[in-house]
């Protein structure tokens, strides 16, 4: 067999394959959460998330809005070195990011099923 026939066989699986995959695949929510920052927020984003008082009277008197925070819990980082990720029974995570100029800083207690939003600072 010849090497241009070898490349066309290996090619024409090759598209078969992703094919396949893409049709598989197609519509599900399949996500690649690999790095500690991604698993954590994707952990924290998949449970109730509650407000505590301070949180709650901000939202109420319009100082910071809901879908900040929830923009933040999706793109922003986790400061590990600042955090408490091993303390008994929920740990605690300081999310740091960037939304309108501002820096933002959220103190999340993460629990197994809430997660609670304890601070919200703006540096």
């Amino acid at each position: 067999m010849k090497l241009i026939q070898r490349i066309g066989y290996y090619l024409g699986g090759f598209s078969i394959g992703l094919v396949i995959l893409a049709f598989f695949l197609n519509g599900k929510k399949t996500s690649c959460s690999y790095g500690p920052d991604a698993r954590v927020l994707k952990n924290i984003n998949s449970k109730k998330i509650i407000f505590s008082d301070h949180v709650s009277s901000l939202l109420i008197n319009k100082t910071i809005d809901s879908s900040e925070i929830h923009t933040i819990l999706k793109k922003g980082d986790i400061n590990f070195s600042k955090s408490n990720t091993r303390q008994e029974p929920c740990g605690i995570y300081l999310v740091e990011g960037d939304l309108n100029e501002k820096e933002i800083a959220l103190t999340v207690e993460n629990c197994d099923s809430i997660a609670t939003i304890r601070n919200f600072e703006v540096k």
